[in-house]
């Protein structure tokens, strides 16, 4: 399986950035009072060591007893203070966090849903999973513990660095003399975690990937008895996970305790050197006060530095989860809805001229096609595998768009009608039907309210679906379970054709909608799509040339070309590519 690449860049993307700000906008005004929260949690740590110089050295020192119980309630206020503005500070940045993502996800949703099939076709599921839930997800942990959270451990570090020099440039000195050590060990640590995260996040991927795909064909690997081959695949995609969690892990268990042992070597030389300048008083002027707040000031800021290492990784994660998303949305394979046109109703005249469509570059799939159906006249498309049948129909879906030609419906090119009004006038059933798991009626209304239960009814009386709805329990409430599985094959069939028919479609397609059942079934189908074409346009796709010989003609496909158009008849007796199918089939079921 191809793995994913990343790069992460730099800390911050601020292209990327902007784009990700551009959902905050709807809730500046929280925005704007989390920032002055996080200016103002700056400000306020800092003070509580220089209270506490003031108190020793001044209150203490005179012995006034009420001065320092005063000082004492000051500093606890102070600290309940800051405790409210912490926890609206968290409460606020994480709720933004939420309406964030939550906003992400739904327009990132919005965008998968209108993107075309080409698309899909060449992205694993896994992959779009793994962008609408965790890096979306990974974006919360950027606005409640990231940015602003890193932005006031630095507001912090400068707020102390000023006091610490005011206070005494000596000591401040001192006490700053191991920063250099503690930067490059918070260089090396950024540079090591950043590749680890990037492993991790590839392994995230290709696990979500292997798994959504595998758990969706799993019967194909049973089928084929390929459970350890599988097995083992997945232990190896696994174990790349547990390898690049680990690196991080190892990364993070060096890190904390080397920047430990910095902090305290530090505080070491601080305690050493300011002992002697409190015994020493008359010529260094350092006070027990002074001491003791700059013990204080060293954790306040050697503790936001390791943290600052720490907030590095979300960051990244924010910064590698949000280039992909912003990616995602600015794909630009999706599908142009600029069409307006919707008449009053569409009669059902079809027609392709000099169409040319190839999926990938210039390996054309249709070449030169041009065909027309009248209205309420039936067509068959027949041909080899790859011939091209199946790309008609998706392409009269405009599931794709064509490279060269025009397709009209009455006349008018199919861009020119509004999308969802073309759709809705052509019913179309797959060989493969997909049902979701919920019940018989969502699965045809698919949640529309424009569909009552009475005309699933009437869909479901016009296709002879009612009776082996009526004997299921709880009827059209029936949950199928994912993908039909509690279904017979025909009888998901009859829910897709329900499906297809309760718009009441002027064109139907049928793509190979009998060639998977058995023969008793297949008659009751065949009855339910006699039933179905009445009246409409019809273009069936089938690999048995005996359900179609009724067509009112047949179109004859070979490699993106129509080679032969006739009915059953004269097709047979011009002895060419129709017939030779006719007779090579004839031999298969003979």
């Amino acid at each position: 399986m191809e793995k994913e690449q990343v790069n992460s860049g730099n800390i911050i993307d601020f292209k990327v950035l902007r784009r990700i700000m551009k959902f905050v906008s709807p809730y500046k005004g929280r925005f704007y009072f989390v920032v002055f929260l996080t200016l103002l949690l700056g400000v306020l740590s800092p003070l509580r060591p220089l209270l506490i110089q003031f108190t020793l050295d001044k209150d203490v020192a005179n012995g006034d007893y009420n001065a320092m119980v005063w000082m004492m309630a000051v500093l606890m206020g102070l600290l309940f203070f800051q405790s409210i503005v912490q926890y609206v500070h968290t409460y606020l940045s994480g709720w933004m966090g939420q309406q964030v993502i939550r906003d992400i996800r739904t327009k990132l949703y919005e965008h998968l849903v209108n993107l075309r099939l080409k698309f899909y076709d060449k992205t694993p599921i896994g992959r779009l999973v793994t962008r609408t839930i965790s890096d979306v997800e990974t974006l919360a942990d950027v606005f409640s513990e990231g940015l602003a959270a890193m932005v006031s451990d630095l507001l912090q570090i400068v707020f102390i660095l000023v006091i610490m020099f005011y206070t005494d440039w000596r000591l401040s000195l001192l006490s700053l003399s191991t920063i250099p050590l503690m930067l490059i060990s918070t260089y090396i640590f950024k540079e090591k975690i950043k590749v680890a995260f990037n492993d991790v996040r590839n392994a995230v991927a290709n696990l979500n990937t292997f798994v959504q795909e595998h758990i969706t064909g799993m019967n194909v690997v049973q089928i084929f008895g390929s459970e350890k081959r599988e097995f083992e695949k997945f232990k190896a995609i696994n174990k790349e996970h547990r390898d690049a969690n680990l690196r991080s892990v190892l990364y993070y268990s060096i890190y904390f305790p080397v920047a430990e042992i910095i902090a305290a070597a530090g505080i070491g030389l601080l305690v050493w050197y300011g002992a002697k300048g409190v015994i020493n008083f008359e010529e260094t002027g350092i006070t027990v006060g002074k001491l003791i707040a700059f013990i204080m000031y060293i954790q306040m800021f050697f503790r936001p530095i390791r943290m600052i290492a720490d907030r590095y990784n979300t960051l990244q994660m924010g910064n590698v989860s949000s280039s992909r998303i912003i990616n995602l949305l600015d794909d630009n394979e999706h599908i142009q809805k600029n069409g307006t046109y919707r008449p009053y109703a569409i009669k059902g005249k079809v027609e392709f001229e000099n169409v040319w469509f190839a999926y990938n570059d210039e390996r054309y799939v249709l070449k030169d096609v041009s065909l027309s159906i009248k209205t309420g006249e039936t067509i068959a498309l027949v041909g080899a595998t790859g011939a091209g049948k199946s790309s008609i129909i998706n392409l009269l879906n405009r599931f794709y768009e064509i490279n060269k030609g025009s397709i009209k419906v009455d006349g008018v090119d199919i861009k020119e009608f509004e999308l969802g009004y073309l759709r809705k006038n052509i019913g179309v059933v797959l060989q493969d039907v997909f049902l979701f798991s919920d019940s018989i009626k969502n699965n045809i209304t698919l949640g529309n309210p424009e569909v009552t239960e009475e005309m699933v009814w009437d869909a479901a009386d016009l296709v002879g679906a009612r009776k082996f709805i009526e004997r299921l329990p709880n009827q059209m409430n029936y949950n199928v379970m994912e993908r039909g599985a509690t279904l017979s094959v025909g009888q998901r069939q009859l829910i897709s054709f329900i499906r297809a028919m309760v718009y009441d479609p002027k064109i139907l397609v049928l793509d190979e909608a009998t060639s998977s059942v058995d023969t008793e079934t297949e008659e009751m189908i065949q009855n339910a799509i006699a039933k179905m074409m009445q009246g409409r346009t019809s273009i069936v796709i089938a690999h048995r040339l005996s359900t179609i010989q009724k067509a009112d003609k047949i179109l004859v496909l070979d490699h993106g070309e129509i080679k032969e158009s006739g009915s059953h008849e004269s097709l047979l007796q011009s002895d060419g590519l129709y017939t030779q199918l006719y007779k090579l089939q004839y031999k298969e079921f003979a």
